[in-house]
């Protein structure tokens, strides 16, 4: 996998060199399915597992990068967003003198299923609270909240890994998935415990849901100003949000910010290309 500097107004695009250089943007209508992971698909070629590196670009203010890989799937590397966030500020970002496009909520949008809650509000930053509760003595209810500016993302958001556990390890590999998975790339759960310790951070397990809404989020195209609010909603309803409000332009409007010192106005791109051979 490479990372690739781009234009203002490109936008995040993946590129498959398997596929003679194949392009699938990053942007809501190319949602193909959502479970443990949010795919990408394109008259029938896929990309897998985009959240982590999406998460990273918006982390660090990215809007403009073209993302080579030669397989249909991103690498997992650690399993959070820190080796991309690492990659990307060791080549440098580059600011363009395009004015950055934000996507402002207008009005509150509330997404129920069950016990399950997603909602966006109206703000002039970027917020994030989630919350889980999961049936692990290590874990239970955890709720966190950041918000998205002046390095927060970095220090509290970035580093969080994905996590599953040992007791549905073959059940997931029959179906198909984390064919990749291991001790190096998750936080591996036992019935009691921890196979792979120590953790990051103490709630390191909502963190990394915080990492995969924003990186989903991404997919609006433009970074956001709103309030994010939920309660153990997963991929697919983190993607059902992005539909909702886009196919109502009633609920945000597209606006542009003056210069403010840490929060940059003007879209940004990586200097050179930041690359991962895996």
């Amino acid at each position: 996998m490479r990372i690739l500097p781009a234009s203002s107004g490109t936008g995040i695009v993946f590129r498959r060199t398997d596929l003679d250089g194949f392009e699938i943007e990053a942007i809501s209508r190319n949602v193909a399915r959502v479970s443990y992971a949010t795919s990408l698909m394109k008259k029938g070629v896929l990309i897998s597992t985009t959240e982590h590196v999406l998460s990273a670009f918006i982390g660090l203010g990215i809007d403009n990068a073209i993302v080579e890989l030669d397989n249909l799937e991103l690498p997992i590397l650690d399993g959070s967003a820190q080796p991309f966030v690492d990659m990307i500020k060791k080549v440098g970002i580059r600011k363009q003198r395009r004015a950055r496009k934000y996507l402002k909520i207008r009005r509150e949008v509330e997404i129920r299923e069950g016990n399950k809650f997603i909602a966006v509000y109206p703000s002039n930053s970027y917020k994030v609270s989630y919350s889980i509760n999961f049936p692990h003595p290590l874990i239970g209810k955890e709720t966190f909240e950041v918000e998205l500016a002046n390095g927060s993302y970095l220090k509290h958001i970035a580093a969080a890994r994905t996590f599953g556990s040992r007791q549905d390890e073959q059940a997931m590999r029959n179906m198909g998935l984390i064919r990749g998975a291991s001790a190096e790339n998750c936080i591996v759960l036992t019935r009691d415990g921890i196979e792979n310790g120590p953790l990051r951070f103490r709630d390191e397990f909502v963190r990394h849901k915080i990492l995969d809404l924003v990186g989903d989020l991404a997919l609006f195209g433009r970074q956001v100003l709103g309030r994010v609010v939920a309660d153990r909603a997963g991929h697919a309803m983190h993607t059902a949000l992005v539909s909702r409000i886009l196919r109502d332009k009633t609920l945000w409007e597209e606006v542009t910010l003056p210069q403010e010192e840490n929060v940059p106005a003007y879209s940004q791109s990586a200097r050179a290309s930041a690359g991962s051979s895996v």
